[in-house]
């Protein structure tokens, strides 16, 4: 395997921009690695939106965000409101927000919904995130769901059991009003860490899963 790393350079800054289209997407997607990444870099910029949420939802996403991002050296929130299950009807307005969006933020790494996600807000998100990022390292996160589209992934951040521990805890705690979801539950999340560990072989057992389309070294 080949391993990526951030700079460590002293006074050296990396831009995460982490895209979501709901108010948990991102930290089931990603969790894990943002928390691995600000425990090891001090030198990280966080911008963090997602892009569906009623006032309760927002609440939710935003206390969310800002127990996954402590450490950051900045951290920029945004939660929108457009809606829930009809990403494709408002197409126009939500790639308006991401053209907005590149010029307020150049990231070194977008990380984003994967783009055979079946859900059509997800499949949205993904393809607008490659139409407006053309000069970033994107990562597509994966999600499982009862559609049964989880795929081959081709990139790994291997985790440990406290940073795994600390992302379910987070994610259960925080989103009250999913917990009657039957795919919101401490297992599947564990399940999910645990079977991207086996396939990346990870010293500590755990690890996300990414989909890398395009890389330059």
């Amino acid at each position: 395997m080949l391993n990526l790393s951030f700079s460590n350079r002293p006074n050296s800054t990396s831009k995460v921009l982490c895209l979501g289209a709901h108010a948990d997407d991102i930290e089931i997607g990603c969790g894990g690695s943002v928390l691995r990444w600000l425990q090891e870099h001090a030198g990280l910029e966080f911008y963090w939106v997602v892009l569906s949420s009623n006032q309760e939802r927002k609440k939710e996403a935003s206390k969310s965000a800002d127990l996954f991002l402590k450490g950051a050296r900045k951290k920029t929130i945004f939660v929108k409101g457009f809606r829930d299950g009809f990403f494709p009807y408002q197409g126009a307005e939500i790639k308006e927000y991401f053209e907005a969006l590149k010029k307020r933020v150049s990231p070194d790494i977008v990380l984003t919904h994967y783009r055979d996600d079946r859900h059509q807000d997800h499949r949205l998100v993904s393809d607008l995130t490659w139409n407006t990022f053309r000069s970033q390292l994107i990562l597509e996160y994966e999600i499982a769901k009862y559609d049964g589209d989880l795929g081959q992934p081709n990139f790994f951040v291997r985790l440990n059991e406290p940073v795994c521990r600390r992302k379910i805890q987070y994610i259960l705690d925080t989103f009250q009003t999913q917990t009657g979801k039957h795919w919101l539950t401490e297992d599947t999340l564990q399940a999910m860490l645990r079977l991207r560990g086996v396939e990346s072989a990870a010293p500590g057992r755990y690890a996300e899963a990414f989909y890398c389309r395009k890389m330059v070294l």
